[in-house]
């Protein structure tokens, strides 16, 4: 009887040790890691508010990296994700190519990968579970119909049109698929020319240097196209500067729609921007927890995105989240 009692006794603690276990599994926190590339802009700050509000809304335990706009920091931030153990891992990368080794080693590891806004020159898609974020190369298709239309409109569509361009960060895939988003509608319009092109690294103190340099070389501007709002928006200070109207003296269109060139254009000081949204937090923890729950999700998924001209700025400002 007594080792009957003893035996019962062991399975009765072997029990609970094992459904505590098991309660401990099902109370554990997600652990999520996240390079973010930097606070470039405001596109990108409110990117990250996202992802971070998302993250503690659905509980998750978010280790986040700011790498400052430079691959060596997202790198490290990925390697220490890797020690850590952490669940998923998360990240944008700054530019396209140089991910090979790292990415191999989050796949060693046995660790989910999730590619956010920007891609990689990675060949093939089985080193992640999906990739989120906009079509870059559309978004300049839609900058190059608008500016077509918008010339139209005005009578200027045989007109010789010279445009200068402030590129994204140098092998970003933003920089590269804007460019030549745009360029696919200019091939069909011979009139329209790009003088001068340079990167201004989607900033909006180099967008402004950038500018008065065009502006310096004395050539005629019709219109300039703005790989993001922020070096747009420095642009405007520096056509301002120079003793010119922007919006006016010369077209100016953005990419990303942020508030601040909704301000821009209810002033007069911008015509165009392409939206591409960063509010992928919420959408970045569905598919977190897909993921985890053993999920297929497919391999790109993009955001649904508008143009705003700026005949509607006036009537949409109140509801722009960023």
């Amino acid at each position: 009887m007594k080792r009957k009692c003893a035996v019962l006794l062991v399975f009765v603690s072997v029990l609970v040790l094992v459904l505590g276990c098991a309660a401990f599994a099902a109370d554990k926190k997600i652990v999520v890691g996240f390079a973010q590339i930097g606070a470039e802009s405001d596109w990108r700050v409110a990117n990250t508010n996202s992802i971070k509000q998302a993250c503690a809304d659905a509980g998750f335990d978010l280790r986040f990296v700011d790498g400052q706009q430079k691959q060596e920091n997202q790198i490290k931030a990925l390697r220490d994700f890797i020690t850590q153990g952490v669940d998923v891992i998360g990240f944008s990368p700054v530019v396209e190519s140089g991910w090979d080794e790292v990415i191999e080693e989050i796949n060693d590891a046995g660790i989910p990968l999730i590619i956010s806004d920007r891609t990689t020159d990675i060949e093939g898609d089985d080193y992640y579970a999906t990739w989120m974020g906009s079509n870059f190369i559309e978004e300049g298709e839609k900058a190059g119909k608008w500016l077509v239309e918008h010339l139209k409109s005005k009578g200027r569509d045989k007109d010789e049109i010279n445009i200068v361009e402030l590129q994204g960060t140098v092998g970003s895939g933003p920089a590269i698929d804007r460019k030549k988003g745009f360029e696919n509608i200019l091939k069909d319009h011979p009139n329209l020319k790009i003088t001068q092109s340079q990167t201004g690294d989607f900033t909006r103190d180099l967008g402004k240097t950038v500018m008065e340099s065009f502006l310096k070389k004395g050539d005629k501007i019709d219109v300039l196209y703005a790989h993001n709002d922020d070096m747009a928006l420095g642009a405007i200070q520096a056509i301002k500067e120079a003793g010119l109207k922007p919006g006016q003296d010369i077209i100016i269109i953005g990419v990303d729609a942020v508030k601040g060139a909704f301000e821009a254009m209810v002033a007069g000081e911008m015509n165009c921007t392409v939206e591409c949204s960063p509010l992928l937090g919420p959408q970045f923890v569905e598919a977190v927890k897909a993921i985890l729950d053993g999920k297929t999700l497919p391999k790109i998924t993009y955001t649904i995105e508008d143009v705003f001209p700026q005949e509607v700025a006036k009537d949409v400002i109140a509801s722009r989240q960023y």
